[in-house]
């Protein structure tokens, strides 16, 4: 039997604010007991949000999306069970008295255990004129030269004494031009 086809997602209640301890702990054991077939992630669900403070500057903080909850994909054994069950910081599993449940397919889709960061849109595409406010081109305007939306940065291009120079920079710094 393939360990990847029985792993299923389970929750674990934990102690507030013992969430990324329980994590860490968790996946030193694996590691330590080399037990990655049995328990194969583990996840605090969180949200970035994206922030302008009073002086203009954005910030990016992270949230929890569940506090006192970790998500562990793990086969069910007796032992993965104690060790996850026996880790500092753990309440138990979230279920019917002490069997754990497995959420469903479609309960891990919509919790989004697989996506980590907030997706920001841009109004720029390549080829666009934009401005950088920020960073060490504050004010200068330059040409897109491509997006990468995963990592959240932008290449440009910058004309600097005559000369054509490529930058990348966050997503953040750059504004089209007109706007």
């Amino acid at each position: 039997m393939d360990a990847e086809t029985t792993a299923k997602w389970y929750v674990v209640h934990t102690y507030s604010g013992y969430e990324n301890k329980v994590a860490q702990n968790i996946e030193k054991v694996v590691d330590n007991r080399k037990l990655r077939d049995t328990i194969q992630t583990v996840r605090i669900p969180v949200e970035t949000i994206e922030e302008t403070g009073a002086d203009g500057k954005k910030k990016e903080t992270e949230s929890k999306l569940f506090p006192s909850y970790v998500l562990v994909k793990m086969v069910m054994t007796d032992e993965s069970w104690y060790i996850v069950r026996n880790t500092r910081g753990v309440t138990g599993f979230v279920g019917p008295g002490s069997k754990p449940v497995p959420l469903t397919d479609k309960e891990v889709e919509a919790l989004g255990v697989d996506i980590r960061k907030v997706q920001t849109s841009v109004n720029f595409s390549e080829g666009d004129e934009v401005t950088v406010s920020g960073g060490p081109f504050d004010g200068w305007v330059g040409v897109v030269k491509a997006v990468n939306l995963e990592d959240q940065t932008v290449d440009i291009s910058v004309s600097m004494f005559g000369r054509e120079t490529p930058a990348t920079l966050p997503v953040s710094q750059v504004k089209k031009v007109g706007e």
